[in-house]
């Protein structure tokens, strides 16, 4: 797929006028590259069956830069929105796909983002099944955002409920932290390290399934780190549950690289954000088969216990220092890293 046949290589306020242009930037480049029958019927809506519960998440993507180490905006909606859907315990199936583009995008890039849209719902194992496009004039958006919802059948054996996390419980993450937001950082920076930090986004789908297939009920919550990073996470938790979550820095999974450049940063790698991480929280006669059974899958291959919940600190997250101390985790206050999901 290329820009021509499509008489322009940016796009322009015409794309987003309904008329024929609309039409040829539709059925050259969204139709031709989503070919699915739901699309294909081009209504404005579509019409799917499920089996059972359903669960549905919404999000927007308004990153910048949009093209980065590692993806790019548009494999980043379809891995953020299928994760997102996974984390209700649910097996993601469908996603509506919404583009505002702002006058002047160069054509290619779009193709580019659309492609990786198409490569991610497919390595996802989800169909895009409905949409929309609008442009808007120049210096009116940031080149181009991204709204999808997701949709996906509840797995059977989930029960995904902060309500159902007691004393003891064990807290894991399945891989570094802080990958995605450095990554960012140092593209929108023109910050050099000695290794290239690229974003973690992928998706996690596959192997929160797995893990309720093995474990059921034993998994109380999964929740993604994404904005707010790892520290947001778990201070909420503890302020819905009234708990206590204590975790480890030795314990908490971090390539050398992005911790350096943290450091370097003044940046606290705990609230940095993530795109293929998630954290579940496990009954705690579970926790060395659940390690041993993530540990198993490549996107979970540097998962690690990090912590405990417990009834000490109610409501609030501690973490013992590498030093031997203890320091409180509060909550992120602001805006550590803009523009990151």
């Amino acid at each position: 797929m290329e820009a021509k046949g499509l008489n322009f290589d940016k796009i322009n306020l015409g794309h987003g006028s309904g008329g024929i242009m609309t039409r040829d930037l539709l059925d050259k480049i969204i139709f031709s590259t989503f070919d699915n029958p739901f699309l294909n019927q081009k209504h404005d809506g579509a019409i799917v069956r499920f089996n059972g519960d359903m669960a549905v998440s919404t999000d927007s993507f308004v990153i910048s830069p949009v093209f980065f180490k590692g993806g790019n905006i548009g494999e980043l909606a379809v891995n953020g929105t299928v994760n997102d859907v996974a984390m209700c315990g649910a097996i993601p199936k469908y996603i509506s796909l919404a583009f505002i583009v702002e006058e002047g995008l160069k054509m290619d890039d779009f193709i580019e983002i659309v492609r990786a849209v198409k490569a991610a719902a497919d390595e996802s194992g989800v169909q895009i099944i409905t949409g929309d496009t609008k442009v808007v004039e120049r210096g009116k958006g940031d080149k181009i955002f991204i709204n999808t919802t997701g949709f996906g059948q509840v797995h059977l054996k989930a029960n995904i409920s902060s309500q159902n996390i007691k004393e003891g419980d064990k807290i894991f993450v399945n891989g570094f932290i802080a990958q995605h937001g450095m990554a960012i950082m140092s593209q929108r920076e023109g910050l050099d390290f000695e290794s290239s930090i690229v974003s973690d986004t992928t998706n996690v789908n596959f192997l929160a399934m797995n893990l309720l297939d093995k474990f059921g009920e034993k998994i109380h919550l999964f929740r993604d780190p994404t904005r707010g990073g790892v520290a947001s996470v778990l201070s909420e938790i503890a302020g819905d549950t009234g708990m206590g979550i204590s975790i480890r820095e030795n314990d908490i999974p971090i390539e050398k690289q992005v911790a350096a450049a943290c450091e370097m940063l003044g940046l606290d790698p705990l609230f940095v954000a993530n795109e293929g991480v998630f954290i579940s929280i496990v009954s705690a006669d579970a926790e060395e088969d659940f390690l041993a059974e993530m540990k198993k899958d490549p996107k979970g291959i540097n998962a690690k216990c990090i912590g405990t919940v417990t009834l000490d600190h109610p409501g609030k997250v501690v973490m013992q220092s590498s030093i031997g101390g203890k320091r409180m985790v509060s909550p992120l206050i602001g805006e550590q890293l803009p523009r990151i999901c």
